[in-house]
């Protein structure tokens, strides 16, 4: 939920003597590609420092080599004026930096106690581990972040926002001096969003330093002193005072460096409306989304991510339950309880994470192949065994005509490459002729290669009728694929862009629209 501000005075830059975090020129590659090609910031005692970028800028990878997960290539690392290499997240612990991700770190297992000690040295008594003088030690700590349950009981049932204090009193317990927040507030209601940031200023006045992630800028301007923007793995803009401002911002993440190139995707002619959306919302990710998705099409959803994209598809796949509003399939009320309904009624679902919800990785292609298949592939209705030469033939055709390169069908899937593994993915549903078709995030970790050929496959279902839904966070990539595009914002559809209209540069200034400016109903 986007939260409402009560802007005071203007949040002043913490002294700059000597910073307790410097970065030079940090540089990254990953298979060839720069993921950063020269990024540079520096943190100050007691500093809430913004750090803002559209996908891809090079946020993530800065953020692990800061916590030893990743080593740079070039560049360097100064804390208190010295040199120093972070070759493990034990040793970004030791020189005082703690790291909270949006995937909170916590064992629903364990007491908030347990929780809090994660990976910290524990006091021990006769060989024991002495949690009551812990307890002790580490209770004024939690009375600080607002903790209000009590230390013994177990963190099942608890809040995000009640385990994001959990992991802000275990930095503090870590004795950290810089506290990275990763979109902190991406899963808060606005009273819990609120209550974060009255921490991160205590933080702040209390000396620790913070590094604020976010792509909420009505966050970023309340309550960072500086912001230093990243794009395309540089760093292109440090803002301060009275040049901090969203205007300011929004153009030095869009920036100059984006040149739209010449739209490449054909406009198919569309057919009939195949699947209807109308105020779809599901509490606090989607609000209010209208849509329709025509025959022969291929209809972008672009976005930042935590934006509602995903849960969009949750919802249109059965995966989850709307709130309320409407859809309908092929002219008819559609109100799938659950993926196999919305598979029987004519739709394939291929999800963001391939390898935990797509595929099985220790059985073979054939296995997957024909996962969402098998009453194609039993020897009858009196017979329900499965017939397994129609599914090898199944499987060899469809691996030729996918070019998976593999070196029989009976390969597990998880010594494939990427790019094929997605394949193995697409193909299932391509056995299955789907009316709608919806792919979250279907390039993501393969190489250029691949990615062709994955965008040749769904121009392809498209030009024989299929209605294609294609979900990225990636701007590049909806322009030369898709007909239409829809960008989403704070769980809304705040623009649709056709024709040559849809550009990088369009679809990256709409993600980043004013929360004040949303539009309260759109039907696309």
């Amino acid at each position: 939920m986007q939260t409402a501000f009560t802007r005071g005075a203007p949040q002043q830059a913490a002294p700059m003597t000597t910073p307790f975090l410097v970065a030079h020129d940090i540089a990254k590659a990953f298979g060839g590609a720069q993921a950063l090609k020269g990024v540079s910031l520096d943190i100050a005692p007691g500093e809430i420092h913004g750090l803002v970028g559209a996908n891809g800028a090079g946020k993530s990878t800065f953020i692990r080599i800061l916590a030893g997960l990743n080593h740079p290539d070039a560049g360097r690392i100064e804390i208190d004026g010295q040199t120093r290499e972070i070759a493990t997240p034990q040793r970004a612990t030791e020189l005082g930096m703690s790291f909270i991700h949006q995937e909170l770190a916590f064992v629903p297992g364990m007491t908030v106690l347990q929780n809090i000690m994660l990976g910290v040295p524990k006091k021990s008594r006769f060989g024991l581990t002495d949690w009551r003088a812990i307890a002790r030690d580490v209770a004024p700590i939690a009375r600080r972040v607002g903790i209000s349950a009590p230390l013994n009981a177990s963190v099942k049932g608890l809040s995000t926002a009640e385990i994001w204090l959990i992991n802000i009193c275990r930095a503090l317990v870590r004795k950290a001096r810089l506290i990275v927040m990763d979109e902190p507030t991406a899963s808060l209601a606005a009273s819990e969003a609120e209550r974060l940031f009255a921490i991160v200023r205590d933080l702040s006045a209390s000396g620790v330093a913070v590094l604020y992630i976010s792509h909420r800028l009505d966050e970023v301007l309340n309550l960072c002193s500086r912001v230093s923007v990243f794009r395309d793995g540089r760093s292109v803009a440090e803002l301060a005072g009275k040049g901090l401002n969203r205007p300011a911002l929004v153009e030095a993440i869009v920036g100059g460096a984006i040149r739209d190139s010449q739209r490449t995707a054909a406009t198919r002619p569309r057919g009939d409306v195949v699947m209807e959306a109308s105020k779809l919302t599901r509490a606090p990710k989607v609000r209010g989304v209208s849509l329709k998705l025509h025959a022969g099409e291929v209809l972008g959803i672009g976005g930042l991510v935590g934006a509602g994209r995903t849960e969009l598809a949750r919802l249109l796949f059965g995966a989850d339950r709307p709130d309320s509003g409407e859809m309908r399939l092929a002219g008819q009320p559609y109100q799938p309880a659950s993926p196999a309904a919305a598979v029987r009624a004519g739709l394939g679902l291929i999800p963001e994470e391939r390898r935990a919800e797509a595929l099985f990785l220790s059985k073979s292609i054939a296995f997957n192949l024909s996962i969402a298949n098998l009453d194609k592939l039993v020897h009858g209705r009196y017979l329900p065994l499965m017939n397994r030469r129609a599914r090898t033939l199944m499987a060899g055709e469809m691996i030729r005509s996918l070019s998976i390169k593999a070196r029989n069908a009976s390969t597990p899937v998880g010594r494939l490459s990427g790019g094929n593994q997605q394949k193995v993915a697409i193909g299932r549903w391509l056995q299955r002729t789907p009316k709608v078709l919806i792919l979250d995030e279907p390039t993501r970790g393969v190489d250029i290669g691949a990615r062709a050929e994955i965008h040749r496959l769904i121009r392809q279902q498209a030009d024989s009728g299929m209605a294609v839904l294609v979900i990225s966070s990636e701007p590049d990539e909806l322009p030369d694929l898709c007909d239409r595009v829809l960008v989403m914002a704070e769980g809304r559809i705040v623009r649709e862009l056709t024709g040559q209209a849809v550009s990088r540069k369009a679809i990256v200034e709409a993600s980043y629209v004013d929360p004040q400016a949303l539009m309260e109903d759109h039907v696309a």
